[in-house]
């Protein structure tokens, strides 16, 4: 095994090596569930990243993407409560991080998607022929819709699970 190689089979085991790798895996995993491959950079970069927040042109430079690019991805992702823009005082320039709990944003975003989702079959039910298929489908959809939104709780159970993790870590600081 080469040094400077984790032994647990994580990739590189320091800093921009680490980075490198951890940012074209997460973009991987990005991509394969139907995202842009850039995007996925820009979400894993932000996610590891150690400042108190980026620029766009600092995003670019770092991933080997164009400003434009990175800039519309910024949008995206700001939109959809993966990232935030944080503004300095006295600074006009835009920076650019993740919250500490971005993936309870992204439940937050999850819950609200499957009730609009709700909202829409359930509309939709009162233009469909009962006695035809397109009924049991979008039945199908409210009433899945409504168990995951009823029976899960998302927010509440990551927040409940992170409560947990917390008072079991020795030593740990709950604003880490």
């Amino acid at each position: 095994m080469g040094e400077g190689t984790s032994t647990d089979g994580g990739g590189p085991a320091t800093g921009a090596e680490f980075s490198a790798w951890f940012v074209e895996r997460f973009a991987d995993y990005w991509q394969s569930a139907g995202a842009s491959r850039i995007e996925g950079r820009i979400a894993g970069y932000l996610l590891i990243d150690e400042s108190t927040g980026v620029t766009a042109e600092e995003l670019a430079t770092r991933l080997g993407a164009s400003r434009g690019s990175v800039s519309t991805y910024v949008r995206r992702l700001i939109d959809r409560g993966f990232v935030k823009l944080i503004r300095k005082p006295r600074d006009r320039t835009h920076y650019y991080a993740m919250d500490s709990d971005v993936w309870g944003g992204f439940l937050e975003n999850e819950h609200t998607y499957l009730e609009n989702q709700r909202r829409l079959a359930v509309a939709a039910l009162a233009h469909t022929d009962p006695e035809g298929p397109a009924y049991e489908r979008v039945l199908n959809m409210r009433d899945y819709m409504g168990w995951i939104i009823d029976n899960r709780m998302l927010r509440s159970e990551w927040n409940r699970f992170k409560a947990q993790r917390d008072a079991q870590a020795p030593g740990r600081d709950e604003s880490e």
